[in-house]
């Protein structure tokens, strides 16, 4: 019996969304070490994540694009109109919508509503702020300073800074901007051109942990003959799969050999190929070569063949595989519908790649119609190689009177059972199996 590795983690907690699309009432997800997100289509899975990836994309725009970027490489929205949650009828669209996360132990939710032309703003930004501050603070745009020293009473009490700072004569408190976010800022007003500069009042830093996040979208194009050379290691702007080939190249110039050697593993396991390799073209653009045959033969070291001349399963998968390995401890890696062109052999394989991340201290979040990876992880829980406490199996349906998202948690044991959901797997898998029986004896008995 296998023993499994217990340790006290950081990183995103849970994740909270209100009045966006399907997720009209607020809805919250634990997020252990292990989540899986599953459900009927259309049912708001993709839901539950996608506020958090407009929050990444607005962090690592290359400029400021205001307090979201709708339009991006992680999620495309064009009109705020699509993603604020309505009713039977567009008149009953909600006002706003909200993102919270929970972060080692703390709480930061942030909420957007339009002003008066009809443009995104941040209305409020509420937190559980440190240094003394144990209740909750919501900041506004336009905050007063004595509104602001009497919700930051407890704070600013002291001698230190940033208490220092406030008791110079002229000094004043405000609220600042920056994207999304709200920070309490202090202006100076010891020059004639005053200077805003943030006080570090803060709990969860919005902005770090969105940029954290490793994003794996479904659809990860199509195989190309070259890639560009970027590698960004700890941080990934955009989705994953453009950094593929740039990792692996930068592995093999830095001899990342513990990284390669995984690599070769992890592949070889999920019987896709046997070897990856990058070759540079020229000083932008590196080829992706990859084993012809899915296991390794005598004399066939050099059998490589360009990565767009095998199946879709490869170039697929080898995004997937090389985000659980470059991802650091304690980021958040969100993979939806990772089974893509899998064999099911493979897809029970793909557990334990997943497993292997989490004894890194990596999170992983899983959007997945796969009973068969679902399966792989109960055993893995059944064999003690996964605490059920590190899992959690959330259930997405749609109410048919009103729409929006209903959300069911199963409840792990130490075996890995975890009860009936709403609409089981394993029932419609039954249920096929059932109906072919049925038909052939039919046909059987019709001769």
């Amino acid at each position: 019996m296998a023993t499994r590795k217990r340790s006290k983690r950081s990183g995103i907690q849970s994740i909270a969304i209100e009045g966006y699309k399907s997720l009209r009432s607020r809805m919250e997800i634990a997020t252990p070490p292990l989540t899986v997100i599953a459900g009927v289509n259309s049912s708001g899975k993709s839901s539950i994540m996608q506020p958090l990836l407009l929050l990444k994309q607005t962090v690592d725009a290359a400029y400021d694009p205001g307090p979201l970027q709708l339009d991006g490489p992680n999620v495309s929205i064009t009109s705020v109109d699509q993603i604020l949650s309505r009713g039977a009828s567009a008149a009953s669209r909600v006002a706003s919508f909200s993102v919270e996360l929970c972060v080692n132990d703390y709480r930061t939710k942030v909420k957007f509503s339009r002003d008066a032309n009809g443009n995104l703003r941040v209305a409020e930004y509420t937190s559980t702020f440190m240094m003394g501050q144990e209740e909750p603070v919501t900041l506004r745009e336009g905050m007063t300073d004595a509104t602001l020293r009497k919700a930051f009473a407890s704070v600013l009490k002291t001698d230190e800074f940033p208490a220092s700072i406030l008791k110079r004569k002229g000094n004043k408190i405000s609220v600042v901007r920056e994207r999304f976010a709200l920070h309490v800022g202090v202006t100076l007003d010891q020059s004639s051109n005053p200077v805003t500069l943030p006080l570090g009042i803060g709990g969860i830093d919005l902005s770090s942990e969105a940029s954290k996040v490793i994003h794996l979208p479904a659809l990860r194009g199509n195989p190309k003959r070259t890639y560009r050379t970027a590698a960004i290691e700890g941080r990934y702007p955009g989705t994953f799969d453009t950094y593929t080939a740039g990792i692996i190249s930068y592995w093999q110039n830095n001899r990342r050999v513990e990284k390669l050697n995984q690599l070769k593993k992890d592949i070889e396991e999920l019987g896709l190929t046997w070897k990856v390799e990058a070759r540079q073209v020229d000083d932008t653009q590196v080829e992706l070569l990859v084993g012809r045959l899915p296991h390794a033969r005598q004399g066939g070291a050099r059998d490589l063949v360009n990565i767009a001349d095998v199946g879709f399963g490869v170039s697929q998968t080898l995004p997937v595989v090389v985000a659980l390995l470059a991802a650091d401890s304690e980021q958040t890696v969100y993979l939806e519908q990772p089974e893509i062109h899998l064999h099911p052999r493979a897809q029970l394989h793909f557990a334990r790649l997943v497993g292997r991340a989490l004894q890194r201290g990596v999170r992983v979040i899983i959007e997945t119609h796969s009973s068969l990876l679902i399966r792989a992880i109960q055993t893995m829980i059944a064999r003690d190689e996964l605490d059920p406490e590190d899992v959690a199996l959330h259930w997405f349906t749609r109410s048919y009177i009103t729409g929006e998202t209903e959300i069911s948690t199963a409840e792990l044991s130490s075996d890995g059972a975890f009860g009936d959901w709403p609409e089981d797997f394993d029932d419609v898998y039954l249920g096929s199996e059932a109906a072919y029986l049925d038909a052939a004896m039919q046909k059987v008995a019709d001769l």
